[in-house]
């Protein structure tokens, strides 16, 4: 018998005993993520959960998790997973604003306000809209998630609309960096994994992000002053868990159970753990000599007046609806 005829008959073999054994392909989903890894950013932690849930289940699937932009770029995601390219990602939906202008109302100036009323949204009509834009794109939400952001400087504390002007700031999308350039900053674009970099070689000189990012990122390394989000939150970004419709639809009817149970339970998770965020964010800029402020009232008023000019006003011009969509999420009490 020739070696050709010796590998074939070894592998017939063995394929029959794994049958005959009972044992079955494990189907291997691939999540990515831009955020660090490990202990301490709840996104990753979301993320995480979904896939010990999915394996608890014994139901032939596997979830590996790729964190910190190993497997894609911040940006690319939206396209790999809509595209059944990439099967799940924990992403910042107004990254992909530039596709979908409706994601802008998901990181809009003084819409959320706080956590309890990010979970309201969570079940209205605007929120609705959104998922249905979400979902003709070709992803689903499998976990809901808003975290409240803060304000970054090296040269002062921002505050009112006046302290920002004539700093360089990175702005989560557009609807902020419209309000920061009428206050009067210059905007440098980029995603919050290369916030450290930017401040480090004088790229930004002040940065607004997830609290969750001010941590795992170690912008307080870089930070002269944080502008807490305290009662008067204005920064509030709905980065949810997000899975390729086209991937979903390819799953047994146990695997999808399984995944939607898993997100149910990667959602809890998060409902339990979010509003830690903002007091450890507070603890790690304190321990590292950061100057601590928090908006006032009449700063909060003062931004929204501006963000209703400019923001708000562009919005509802520019994006099919968008009016009508600020106005359901402002009928969320």
């Amino acid at each position: 018998m020739n070696l050709t005829k010796a590998l074939q008959l070894s592998a017939a073999v063995l394929i029959t005993g794994m049958l005959a054994s009972g044992a079955s392909a494990q189907t291997v989903l691939k999540a990515s993520h831009q955020f660090p890894g490990g202990k301490g950013d709840i996104r990753d932690e979301m993320v995480q959960v979904i896939a010990r849930e999915v394996a608890a289940a014994n139901v032939g699937l596997e979830i590996q998790v790729y964190p910190g932009s190993s497997l894609y770029k911040p940006n690319d995601q939206w396209n790999a997973v809509t595209r059944g390219i990439l099967d799940m990602t924990s992403f910042p939906l107004d990254y992909a604003s530039g596709r979908h202008p409706e994601f802008s109302a998901t990181l809009m100036p003084g819409l959320v306000g706080n956590f309890d009323r990010a979970k309201r949204l969570n079940e209205s009509e605007f929120m609705t809209d959104i998922k249905k834009v979400i979902e003709d794109a070709g992803a689903m939400v499998i976990a809901d998630a808003w975290l409240s952001g803060a304000f970054a400087s090296k040269k002062g504390c921002i505050t009112s609309p006046d302290t920002i002007k004539g700093q360089v700031i990175r702005a989560a999308g557009p609807a902020f960096e419209e309000m920061l350039v009428a206050a009067g900053a210059s905007i440098s674009s980029m995603p919050s994994s290369e916030i450290y970099t930017g401040m480090q070689t004088g790229v930004l000189d002040a940065a607004n992000t997830s609290s969750a990012s001010f941590v795992s990122y170690r912008l307080f390394e870089h930070a002269k002053c944080l502008t807490a989000p305290g009662e008067n939150a204005l920064w509030f970004m709905y980065e949810p868990v997000l899975m390729s419709k086209k991937v979903f639809d390819r799953l047994t009817p146990e695997q999808q159970k399984a995944i939607l149970a898993a997100g149910e339970k990667s959602e809890e998770f998060f409902d339990a753990e979010v509003r830690k965020g903002d007091q450890i964010m507070i603890d790690a800029y304190k321990k590292a000599g950061v100057e601590i402020v928090e908006m006032s009232k009449a700063d909060y008023d003062a931004w929204l007046e501006l963000a209703k000019q400019s923001s708000y006003k562009n919005f509802a011009e520019k994006v099919p609806g968008g009016d009508k969509l600020i106005e359901k999420a402002l009928a969320v009490q």
